[in-house]
């Protein structure tokens, strides 16, 4: 019998990203909590009595943004909300990858979940539809400035929940309209407050933030890896990673990182073999591996505090406080904290990239690797070039990495006729981290591909246990090169591999201490 697949259920408080990782790529089931049912119900109503009585609301009995002054009369509200959505889908550009609008959809539904956003359970429930049905809206890139939530990427969003704009479902592109209809799902009509409700936040910032900084951790992990081979392969000492260096001034991640580098080399054939070479100290690259590679993991750790917060707030606005009879128009919209943490995360995976092409390039050049390795890798030099130009794509990725690091939080565009005069950028903090965490992949791709070449030339002194899992799990799927091949095929095989389950399970194992 096949098992089933348990649910998540949601309460606003309690979501991990473990627990989006399971949703966005496992396919997990969500509901709502029953304690979340009766807080938006709560919620609901409070709204609807404001109505009734005819209080002004923002976003509820008046237009929005410069509009906050233009009263709408009740026959007009259902209009209201719809022409919000249409007229703020206003994106451009490519769409997002599907994991991303995924995982803002989860996120939406966890903020609204809290019971502070007047939205009522009909219309979250199309929302939650959407996810358990697997309809992915298309997001174009282009349109958040990250203040006032991310309006344009989540109005998409919300477009699909209407029957409008395109979706993904069942592997192809087709109208929203269609795949509603396909999948049974009534199309939503929007009432007062709930087209703000859906698009007032930070989810998509967030949603990228929280896949971002989980594949940053296994970056963390596969860059020591990688570095504890090439170190290997070039004879280095470990001496470096001993953690009496690291008690001594002990940043978290520079222990941590100290005790993985010497796990990963303990018990190696080749340290063994070069005891006693006279070699006192290496390159920075090599040296110095805990300090920056632990002071990386101390940026992820950081960054995955503000999304645990963040993933589990409201950020709508105004926001809905029925035991305390309050409507509160504030700015937990604005994108702050998380453009700063992915600013800081994209600087962070950049520094990774950079110390290891670094050790790349120590691996191929011969007068680095004081000649005990064939210059580039490869033997009968000359006819063949071996890995010379695997060294310039490292090179390239990470120099693209310097420009893509500027922080993007720094910059602010006045919109809205100046009444929204200071926004965080954040959206775009957030995508350039997913261009430099892809870069980043390809650096340490390119270091293991050359660490493990390296580490054939040291047979048959073999390197640690632990090491040589990896040099035979890399050798399963790209053979010892002797003569000039496609590199370009190489490197791809390598990347591929390095993002496998399979793969990570190895080098997470691997690196417990």
């Amino acid at each position: 019998m096949k098992k089933s697949i348990p649910e998540i259920k949601l309460n606003g408080e309690s979501l991990t990203i473990n627990d989006l990782y399971s949703v966005v790529y496992d396919s997990t089931p969500v509901k709502l909590s029953a304690a979340s049912v009766v807080k938006v119900e709560k919620s609901r109503r409070y709204v609807e009595d404001l109505v009734k009585k005819e209080k002004i609301v923002y976003g509820v009995t008046t237009g929005f943004g410069e509009f906050a002054s233009v009263g709408i009369k009740k026959q007009d509200a259902a209009m209201l909300q719809k022409n919000l959505i249409m007229s703020h889908a206003a994106g451009c550009g490519e769409n997002y990858r599907p994991e991303f609008v995924r995982s803002a959809m989860l996120l939406r539904v966890n903020a609204l979940a809290k019971g502070y956003s007047g939205i009522t359970l009909k219309t979250l429930q199309t929302l939650i539809d959407l996810i358990n049905h697997n309809i992915t809206p298309m997001v174009p890139i282009h349109g958040s400035v990250g203040s006032s939530g991310d309006l344009a990427p989540l109005s998409h969003i919300v477009l699909a929940m209407l029957g409008m704009g395109e979706v993904l479902y069942k592997g192809k592109v087709i109208k929203a309209e269609a795949a509603l209809r396909q999948a049974k799902i009534p199309a939503a009509e929007l009432s007062y407050k709930e087209g703000l409700a859906l698009i007032n936040g930070t989810q998509m910032m967030c949603g990228i933030g929280a896949l971002l900084v989980r594949r940053a951790r296994e970056l963390y992990l596969l860059a020591n890896t990688a570095a504890a081979l090439s170190t290997e392969a070039l004879m280095g000492t470990p001496k470096a990673f001993d953690p009496l260096i690291s008690m001594v001034r002990p940043h978290k991640g520079q222990l941590l990182t100290s005790k993985i580098m010497c796990s990963l080399i303990k018990g190696s054939g080749i340290v063994k073999s070069h005891t006693d070479c006279g070699e006192v100290q290496d390159a920075y690259s090599i040296r110095c591996i805990p300090q920056v590679h632990g002071a990386v993991y101390d940026a992820v750790k950081y960054v995955e505090t503000v999304i645990d917060v963040e993933m589990n707030s409201a950020t709508d606005n105004p926001l809905i406080f029925p035991d305390e009879n309050e409507v509160i128009s504030g700015g937990n919209f604005h994108g702050e904290p998380l453009a700063m943490a992915m600013d800081f995360l994209g600087i962070a995976a950049a520094e990774l990239a950079s110390i290891s092409e670094r050790r790349s390039d120590r691996l191929v050049n011969p007068n680095n690797s004081h000649r005990t390795l064939p210059a580039f890798l490869i033997k009968n030099g000359g006819l063949n070039s071996g890995f010379m130009i695997a060294q310039y794509t490292a090179a390239s990725v990470v120099s693209e990495n310097k420009v893509l690091a500027h922080p993007a939080v720094v910059d602010s565009i006045p919109t809205s006729a100046n009444k929204e005069d200071f926004n965080s950028m954040g959206s775009i903090s957030a995508r350039k981290c997913i261009k430099i965490i892809e870069n980043t992949e390809y650096a340490l791709a390119i270091e293991l591909l050359l660490a493990c070449q390296g580490l054939d030339f040291r047979l048959p002194v073999k390197s640690s246990a632990k090491l040589m899992k990896v040099h035979s799990m890399v050798r399963k799927h790209i053979t010892h090169m002797s003569e000039d091949r496609i590199l370009s095929e190489d490197i791809n095989k390598i990347v591929n591999l390095i993002k496998t389950p399979e793969f990570n399970e190895l080098i997470e194992s691997i690196c417990k201490v």
